[in-house]
């Protein structure tokens, strides 16, 4: 693993704007979000400083911090204008094919970069918690962690929305815990 991009995500408080160089020079794919306008009402940011505030929403956990890091690098690569919005429908997919790349390149194990890479490219999906599994729980907390950091990352004026959904879903999936655990104490 590079260190200086594990120090900078291990910091406790973070201001990645300031260390987008070094990140830039350990990362190159990145530089293409900054100044990268999404020109989407759902976004008030250039993709870099939207990539930024997300990782600032997250605790100090690397793993977490570079699937935020990498959540929307395919997004220069993979647009649809429509008029004047832009659109991204396949950039989780994007994401998570360069990011493989990156993550190999840092020296990551095989299996954190498959659970690193499924979480990019489900960081958009709704978690549908009637399909999850007692084994899928802990990986599914995770997917709904780095969507509450990117929703805050968003345009203010259409944050509550999302999180009041991602809040319902937090509370399915609290629900859903506690039946799994019920049941594997009935045994």
């Amino acid at each position: 693993m590079e260190k200086n991009i594990e120090k900078i995500l291990k910091q406790e408080k973070l201001d990645l704007d300031s260390q987008k160089e070094i990140i830039f020079k350990i990362i190159p794919e990145l530089k293409a979000e900054d100044g990268f306008d999404h020109k989407h009402p759902h976004h008030c940011y250039d993709v870099w400083k939207h990539t930024a505030f997300a990782v600032e929403h997250s605790k100090p956990d690397l793993e977490i911090r570079l699937v935020l890091l990498l959540h929307d690098i395919g997004k220069p690569f993979s647009y649809q204008e429509d008029g004047e919005i832009r659109h991204f429908h396949d950039h989780p997919k994007k994401s998570a094919q360069m990011s493989k790349e990156i993550l190999e390149r840092l020296g990551i194990s095989d299996d954190k970069i498959r659970e690193m890479c499924y979480l990019i490219a489900n960081h958009d999906n709704v978690i549908d918690v009637q399909k999850l599994k007692s084994s899928d729980i802990e990986l599914a907390k995770k997917q709904l962690y780095i969507q509450y950091c990117d929703a805050y990352a968003h345009n203010p004026k259409y944050v509550d929305k999302r999180i009041k959904k991602l809040d319902e879903i937090k509370e399915q999936i609290k629900q859903l815990s506690k039946t799994i655990e019920n049941q594997e104490q009935e045994k």
